[in-house]
């Protein structure tokens, strides 16, 4: 078993890598890319579930996966509604200042 880290902006593929026993580490926004959201992800043996799932071996308990799909969710939107409002901060307080 070998300790790997992966970054994906695939949901599901993050929701696979909880189910399997991934830690997801961090979760940020693409520069000019709108909302996409990258997830970043450490664990045992990331690389071969990578594998596994895109080749469509992958096999996890669907409410485990369910519920970890509106886990990353729920952070995600909760990070973009962070940065809305520190953007709106910024806009307001340069607005301030015309």
């Amino acid at each position: 078993m070998k300790t790997s880290k992966l970054e994906t902006t695939d949901i599901f593929l993050g929701a696979f890598f909880l189910c399997v026993g991934g830690e997801l580490k961090d979760v940020s926004f693409l520069p000019n890319r709108g909302n996409t959201a990258t997830f970043m992800f450490t664990g045992l043996d990331l690389q071969k579930h990578d594998k596994d799932y895109r080749i469509g071996k992958a096999l996890v308990n669907p409410l485990q996966f369910r519920e970890e799909l509106n886990h990353l969710r729920d952070i995600l939107f909760e990070k973009q509604r962070k940065e809305t409002r520190r953007c709106d901060y910024g806009r307001k307080k340069r607005m301030q200042y015309r």
